[in-house]
């Protein structure tokens, strides 16, 4: 079962919508995955934030889901005064913490790293 077998294409108006292939082709796609820096996406209000005003990731990325510092503060396991002195323009936290603030938001770590 080593030769290629084509992916079945499911149109949807006329046009490509989605393609079927074998679940062991899939397996090896998803085994062979390794997300580089393309996969890191910032939202125009983010990088505004964080060239134009100056203000850190981790603010920028907090104000655009519409959170307080007291809110994030909780989802991360932090407290709010620790949150203010990370979102400082010149704070450089730990990774750990980064991990825990983007696991709050929904991010990977490198979203939040300037």
């Amino acid at each position: 079962m080593n030769e290629p077998i084509e992916p079945q294409v499911i149109m949807k108006d006329g046009k490509p919508a989605f393609a079927v292939i074998p679940w062991e082709d899939y397996q090896e796609l998803v085994r062979n995955y390794s997300p580089d820096e393309s996969d890191v996406w910032f939202p125009q209000d983010v990088v505004e934030a964080n060239v134009v005003r100056g203000q850190s990731l981790v603010r920028a990325w907090r104000e655009h889901f519409g959170l307080t510092q007291k809110e994030l503060a909780q989802k991360a396991g932090m407290s709010q005064p620790a949150l203010a002195r990370i979102e400082k323009a010149d704070a450089r936290p730990r990774l750990a913490t980064l991990k825990k603030i983007a696991d709050a938001l929904g991010l990977t770590p490198q979203q939040l790293m300037d």
